[in-house]
């Protein structure tokens, strides 16, 4: 009697493994982040096809560093420089947009563009003398370059809230911060969700300088492939930075459309 109970479940379990397999495998995120894995573990042995490709370079392949390993410290660099980027853009964009900081709107604006023009290699310049060489002058830029697009989706999406629903809001006695947080915040988060992944997806590119200054990336090959005339070793590091970007726009993309489905 309990085996009967059972197989009807247990065939329910099973279609539904199957469809999730199935899914996977037709999955384009999925295939995406698979062939940055086999980039990864097909370039270290890819000598045949690179001296093909490149017959007067004596080195073709980049083996200095593993490339799984430059593939996890550019990863880090970069999520660490987007998590700074994201707070400070957030926090600033919901101040300029309350009543005591609308002054400051032109201000904070200003800094923000400025370190957006402000040349990545300029800032890791001027901050190698300070903190040195290594991965603090390389988030340093990379935060800073990171803090306007977080900061203007997070003001239009903030301000893309009608004003009378806000006034609703208030007028059924919730404070101005449990107003913020649970109804202005939901309905701007597609708007801020878009600034975010603007932000990461530039930096993800904007990460292959940090090499210049001692920091360990998937720039390293493009860096070293410049100063020695190897285009091979430039090639590869633009196909894993290039392959990482993709597979991040696809994950920020999917992120997107659940938000968007779920408000």
């Amino acid at each position: 009697m309990c085996l009967a109970r059972l197989r009807p479940h247990m065939r329910n379990l099973t279609a539904f493994t199957v469809r999730g397999a199935r899914a996977m495998l037709l999955d384009p995120l999925v295939w995406a982040a698979a062939l940055l894995l086999l980039l990864v573990w097909f370039l270290p042995v890819s000598g045949g096809v690179f001296h093909a490709l490149f017959p007067a370079l004596e080195r073709p392949v980049y083996l200095q560093e593993p490339f799984s390993e430059l593939l996890w410290q550019h990863i880090s660099l970069v999520a660490l420089s987007s998590l700074v980027a994201v707070a400070v853009g957030t926090l600033a964009g919901v101040g300029v947009t309350r009543t005591w900081g609308q002054s400051l709107a032109p201000m904070v604006d200003a800094l923000a563009a400025l370190g957006q023009t402000f040349p990545p290699v300029a800032v890791l310049a001027v901050a190698v003398p300070v903190v040195g060489f290594g991965e603090w002058p390389a988030l340093i830029a990379l935060a800073l370059y990171g803090v306007l697009p977080v900061l203007q989706g997070t003001v239009a999406g903030l301000r893309s809230v009608p004003a009378s629903v806000r006034q609703v809001a208030l007028g059924m006695g919730m404070s101005p911060g449990r107003a913020l947080w649970q109804l202005e915040v939901p309905l701007a988060l597609p708007v801020w969700l878009a600034g975010v992944r603007s932000s990461v997806v530039i930096n993800i590119g904007t990460a292959a300088i940090a090499s210049t200054v001692g920091a360990k990336t998937l720039g390293s090959p493009i860096i070293v492939g410049l100063s020695g005339f190897n285009t091979a070793y430039i090639l590869q590091g633009a196909l894993l930075v290039a392959a990482l970007a993709v597979i991040t726009d696809m994950a920020f993309e999917r992120l997107a459309r659940r938000v968007a489905w779920q408000a």
